[in-house]
């Protein structure tokens, strides 16, 4: 391996995004640790390069086998450059929809398990005083949507924990990016969107509205899953690293439209903010 190669891990690489991003990372000649919950789901990708593809099975939401398999996942060539933490699912219906476990499970796979991750790789990256790494967050962070208050309140505790490690380990060599796609054309709907346990007719309008977009979306998303992996890796290649890589023209423009709102609720609410303070 020389000094330009480098070691991936990446969850959730059995499809979308992961499967992408896989193949990307094997063809730019790097080398790659590829989890799945089924291990036979991505058995595959180690024929595309035997000697730079190592596969595990890995489910994120049990930190002793996370911590396992990034052990192994280190000692297979020495170190671990780039850490992806892909692996989620949605979880669409109204908070009050859904039922107890599948909230617990939804936090646990989309927000917890990609904490274990890092604090797993941590120490890795640490002693190499180098490292990247990356979380994979969502539009609906960017501005919530009705029917996706759960999933998309755990890509906001994503990012919010992502704000504070980037700046802990910064100044140790690390890196951390957020990765923020609109729609792609991954069958992330199809594939990986549970619906709430519950029916409230009075949600209808609004999470039950919600719920049939996505259904009328699936298979005709703008975003090209292939290129947004080539752009993940040209970022790691060029050796830059945003707190927020924007994926997609309809993610783009629903940052520009929140940061404005956001602005503008801001000015208008300030003179109350203000009087909060000690006048003395």
């Amino acid at each position: 391996m020389n000094d330009q190669t480098r070691v991936w891990f990446v969850t959730g690489c059995s499809s979308g995004f992961g499967r992408s991003l896989a193949e990307r990372v094997v063809a730019s000649g790097d080398r790659l640790v590829a989890t799945a919950r089924d291990a036979a789901a991505i058995a595959d990708l180690e024929t595309l390069a035997p000697d730079a593809v190592r596969t595990f099975a890995l489910d994120v939401i049990d930190p002793a086998r996370i911590r396992a398999v990034v052990a192994e996942a280190a000692m297979v060539w020495g170190r671990i450059d780039v850490a992806v933490n892909n692996a989620g699912y949605g979880l669409v219906g109204a908070l009050e929809e859904c039922a107890d476990a599948q909230i617990e499970q939804n936090f646990a796979v989309n927000l917890t398990g990609p904490l274990h991750v890092m604090r797993a790789v941590l120490p890795v990256m640490r002693s190499q005083r180098s490292g990247h790494i990356i979380n994979v967050s969502a539009a609906a962070a960017i501005a919530n949507y009705p029917g996706f208050s759960v999933y998309g309140g755990a890509k906001c505790g994503l990012e919010g924990v992502s704000e504070g490690v980037r700046a802990e380990v910064a100044p140790l060599g690390i890196k951390v990016t957020l990765v923020r796609p609109g729609p792609f054309r991954t069958r992330f709907v199809a594939r990986s969107l549970e619906r709430a346990a519950g029916h409230i007719a009075d949600y209808d309008a609004t999470s039950g509205k919600f719920a049939q977009l996505l259904g009328r979306m699936d298979g005709r998303q703008p975003g090209d899953p292939d290129r947004a992996a080539a752009a993940i890796v040209k970022m790691v290649q060029d050796g830059r690293s945003p707190l927020r890589l924007v994926l997609g023209r309809y993610a783009l423009d629903k940052s520009r439209k929140a940061l404005a709102a956001a602005e503008a609720e801001l000015a208008e609410w300030a003179p109350v903010g203000l009087a909060a303070d000690f006048t003395a």
